[in-house]
């Protein structure tokens, strides 16, 4: 054998010996005691332990990776996770992925930060772009779709004499993955009361009553042992959704005030407050190819068609876009591959 032939045959076992590493140190990741479950991911992957003496939340991060087995300890601004009075105290935020860290945010909709949904329907999206899209008084948009994942929105609205287009607000998402449905919707109120819960949670045409006192959420374990969480983030009104490995939200109901609708005209009418969402969506694991009103904006490669520096800059598509229904994932543009049984819906 000569020279150059051996050197080939020394380079492909080499090649084949670090292949064989590679799976095998896959392999080792998966197993052990400490195994995750599917999509349990890994800033929240922690363990509970006794409160410090000040009443600060303490924990125990079991995530793979340089945070395992370190202990977080909340700051004394934000000492609990879930503070009673949400609206005066900001809450504690672990993260025990790579960031290994704790930290005090509000919890409730960022309406200008990534994600978010709010006001008439204003979007900012996954590129930090913001834009109006406004839909259709009584119509159902897609505003993400996915593969794993379809989240359509209910507008509501009203047109006051004069105007050509109507004013719209999003009263309800349905959030599609699996086999299963999550609805959150507000309430339609007469008059707004703070005190007065209106929102409304649906699981597979199911309601539910997420609770107000312990821990103050409500759990399911869905498909393919993804878990699904819904927890207060006030007495009233507002809620965090988790639907492990695909979408975080933070949803608020509120209404339109009695200044808000001679500022801007709205015209309402006196027995209807336009109870409406405000969310802010954290996803996971979207396809290059998402689709949706909100969803194309966390595209790679996505470009902001919107006009820039314009008051309201406004976002087309709605025949792109546009479903049968609330729970309906067919549209011109759609892409959801799971199956959701309306029957139970």
């Amino acid at each position: 054998m000569d020279g150059r032939r051996y050197s080939f045959l020394l380079v492909a076992l080499a090649l084949v010996f670090i292949s064989m590493g590679a799976s095998l140190a896959q392999g080792q990741g998966k197993a052990g005691n400490n195994k995750k479950a599917p999509y349990d991911a890994a800033s929240t992957h922690y363990e509970v332990l006794k409160p410090s003496k000040k009443g600060q939340e303490k924990f125990l991060c079991l995530a793979r990776g340089a945070c395992n087995g370190k202990h977080l300890t909340c700051p004394s601004q934000c000492p609990e996770r879930k503070p009673k009075k949400n609206k005066k105290n900001k809450g504690c935020f672990v993260d025990c992925s790579s960031k290994c860290e704790v930290t005090c945010k509000w919890r409730k909709p960022h309406c200008n930060g990534y994600g978010s949904l709010c006001y008439d329907p204003r979007f900012v999206g996954g590129d930090g772009v913001m834009f109006y899209f406004h839909g259709a008084k009584g119509g159902n948009f897609a505003i993400v779709s996915d593969d794993n994942l379809q989240i359509n929105a209910h507008f509501i609205g009203t047109r006051p004499q004069g105007r050509t287009r109507d004013y719209t607000w999003v009263q309800a998402l349905a959030v599609m993955f699996d086999r299963h449905t999550l609805v959150l919707a507000a309430r339609r109120v007469s008059q707004w009361d703070d005190s007065f819960d209106a929102l409304i949670v649906r699981w597979d045409g199911e309601e539910v009553n997420v609770p107000t006192d312990g821990e103050a959420e409500w759990k399911a374990i869905g498909s393919d042992e993804r878990e699904v969480v819904i927890e207060r983030t006030d007495e009233t009104n507002g809620v965090k959704v988790t639907v492990a490995g695909l979408v975080e939200l933070n949803v608020k109901v509120r209404a339109i005030g009695e200044e808000e609708n001679k500022v801007h005209n709205y015209q309402l009418p006196a027995n209807d407050a336009f109870a409406h969402l405000e969310t802010q969506f954290k996803f996971t694991n979207l396809t290059d190819l998402v689709e949706g009103v909100l969803g194309k904006t966390y595209q790679p490669d996505y470009i902001s068609p919107v006009k820039r520096g314009v008051p309201m800059p406004m976002m087309g598509g709605e025949d792109k876009y546009q479903t049968p229904s609330l729970y309906s994932s067919l549209c011109k543009a759609c892409k959801f591959k799971g199956q959701v049984d309306f029957a139970s819906i």
